[in-house]
């Protein structure tokens, strides 16, 4: 299966996990595109939309076993509503050549506002073992229930310390998976190491598994 793997949060984590090297983001295209304009080069919509999705190939990643897409930040300057909607459209077109598309999404419920993903098959919310992120994963299905089209929906929570108070959570959607604190991933973290080079006994990745099980994506 082709797999795409877009990372959408500016602080651009994902590509660390994957251990991905980003050296050119959807953001850097658009903001070349708003300079171009800027500078009195206007081009029609369509010229902009061939540029965009010609460009778009240069910023894509080839990984063994998927591809890698950064966005950067697509609203670091300025209101350029035309310009961002052509690349959202180019998105949706690279897209559909791949089997399976991977959001992360910033944390929070600002992409989620501004309809980044307007529409997904499995909205998947990662919180910890906290009141605070109980009201954040409530606060997400509010606003997706209201902004977004999507099939599915669970959450995951993340560094459990307690499993026994995991039942105590008050979660509007169904928990998939509780993965405890993973000594294994921190390691290969701080050693710059993906989670591709995990161990089949992870925790984090048995709790990944269980998780994609539930809401029936494996």
């Amino acid at each position: 299966k082709k797999i795409l793997a877009i990372d959408a949060d500016p602080a651009v984590g994902l590509s660390v996990a994957l251990g991905v090297d980003v050296k050119l983001t959807l953001d850097d295209i658009r903001q070349s595109i708003v300079d171009s304009v800027e500078n009195g080069d206007t081009k029609e919509a369509l010229e902009l939309l061939s540029e965009a999705r010609f460009r778009m190939f240069d910023a894509l990643v080839e990984m063994p076993g998927f591809a890698f897409l950064a966005i950067g930040r697509p609203e670091s300057s300025g209101c350029y509503c035309k310009v961002n909607s052509y690349l959202k459209e180019v998105i949706g077109i690279l897209a559909n050549s791949f089997d399976y598309v991977v959001i992360d999404g910033e944390a929070g419920i600002e992409q989620i506002q501004r309809r980044v993903m307007e529409k997904v098959t499995h909205l998947l919310l990662i919180t910890d073992q906290s009141k605070k992120g109980a009201q954040v994963i409530t606060t997400i299905k509010q606003v997706a229930d209201e902004l977004i089209s999507y099939e599915k929906i669970g959450c995951i929570i993340n560094r459990v310390t307690n499993p026994e108070l995991v039942e105590l959570t008050d979660s509007p959607v169904e928990i998939l998976s509780a993965i405890p604190a993973d000594d294994t991933f921190a390691a290969n973290d701080i050693k710059g190491r993906s989670v591709m080079e995990l161990p089949a006994d992870s925790v984090m990745l048995k709790g990944v598994q269980e998780a994609l099980r539930k809401i029936e994506i494996l």
